[in-house]
């Protein structure tokens, strides 16, 4: 039986049970299309956080107390951080450039503008912050380093809580009070967006040493240090590292870098990824049974035609080669409805929902190649059995 002529026979077959054929794709369907899914989520938010750590600051390198664990995220983790602000000048020898190290403490408080009230994000840092995590002033100005060595009541709104505290109004010069003490207000950030979920709009900015007093600390919770250039980044946490480690040789620190932390959460939702995927694939197998059942029945109701098949010539190939074609047929056709909802869904979930999704080229075609693969491997028994038939026993069928 040449090739077209199996295709032609098997398509026949089909046409003439849709009802059983359509119900014995949805399997496959479901599968395919689940796994699309589940992949494009993955892959969305993997652009999702990796578009947020970048957007953190380009050749940016975190200095923080403890050992950061890449297989174990809190192991010798400080109860606090022993860092202190005295320690940027140290950091700023390494890199060689005062602007490229800013200090960072940050705590929650209430937020008073007249009559509204809000809790927020305090971020306490330095004149470096905007050049270090590339945040612009949208209007009037960061502060100073004046500002920080004086310990000035100044702050720097985000853009979100100048809206909540001020409805649209300009809050330059206008007062405010962060847990209970006045400042005044320089300048808004320009809008940021969320960074892992929490919103960098959402935050007041005051100097570091305000921020000390106004909390009661006498650290810092962490340094970022901006690299010359990206190829500099991991000698520069190196010697970062060395440096106060050396300082401080009883304790542990860690320079880390915009690569880990996307190794990290890159290792996380690749797991959740795979996990999600193993699950959606129970529902491919499933539909896989249920293609080799029905092949076995189709094998048993057309007994007599394989009969007759094999009485005017036809070699065990030929038959085997039918079923089989018959098979593949039936998880193609579902594979391609189930990648055409699974692409769709993908699109539908990242425009219609908060769920980022974002279809990798290649899981299409993967899908396509693995619903074929499914036929094959299902097919083969049911196909083996009817090529084995013996064509006078075939003929004697009921």
């Amino acid at each position: 039986m040449k090739g077209l002529e199996a295709f032609r026979v098997a398509l026949d077959a089909l046409r003439g049970n849709r009802l059983r054929s359509l119900l014995t794709m949805l399997g496959v369907v479901i599968g395919i299309a689940a796994v699309v899914v589940v992949v494009s989520i993955g892959a969305g938010a993997r652009e999702r956080i990796e578009s947020q750590v970048e957007g953190l600051g380009s050749n940016l390198v975190l200095v923080v107390p403890g050992r950061f664990d890449t297989a174990n995220l809190s192991a010798n983790a400080p109860a606090a951080s022993t860092l202190q602000l005295s320690d940027a000048e140290l950091l700023a020898d390494v890199v060689g450039d005062p602007e490229a190290v800013t200090s960072r403490v940050t705590s929650g408080a209430q937020v008073r503008a007249g009559a509204v009230e809000q809790f927020t994000t305090v971020q306490g840092s330095d004149e470096n912050l905007p050049e270090v995590f590339t945040r612009p002033v949208a209007t009037g100005q960061y502060f100073s380093a004046t500002d920080v060595e004086t310990r000035r009541r100044v702050a720097v709104l985000g853009s979100r809580t100048a809206e909540l505290l001020f409805a649209g109004a300009d809050p330059v010069g206008r007062q405010i009070t962060v847990a209970g003490t006045r400042f005044r207000v320089l300048g808004v950030l320009a809008e940021q967006g969320e960074s892992f979920g929490v919103s960098q709009d959402n935050e007041v900015h005051v100097p570091v040493t305000t921020a000390q007093r106004l909390f009661g600390l006498d650290r810092v919770d962490a340094f970022a240090v901006k690299a010359p250039t990206a190829a500099a980044v991991p000698d520069l946490s190196r010697r970062l590292q060395r440096a106060l480690e050396e300082e401080y040789p009883d304790q542990a620190f860690s320079a880390v870098t915009q690569t880990q932390i996307l190794g990290v959460v890159g290792d996380i939702l690749g797991l959740l990824t795979g996990v999600l995927a193993a699950i959606a694939g129970i529902s491919l197998l499933v539909g896989g049974v249920g293609v080799s059942n029905i092949m076995l029945v189709s094998v048993r109701e057309r007994t007599r035609e394989i009969g007759l098949r094999k009485a005017l010539g036809a070699r065990q190939r030929d038959v085997l080669v039918q079923f089989l074609v018959e098979a593949v047929l039936l998880t193609s056709v579902g594979g391609v409805i189930g990648i055409a909802l699974g692409v769709s869904g993908s699109l539908l979930l990242d425009r219609f929902s908060p769920l980022p999704a974002s279809v990798e080229w290649w899981s299409p075609v993967v899908a396509f190649v693995v619903s074929a693969s499914v036929g094959v491997f299902f097919g083969v028994f049911p196909a083996r059995r009817a090529g084995r038939l013996d064509p006078v026993v075939a003929l004697r069928a009921d």
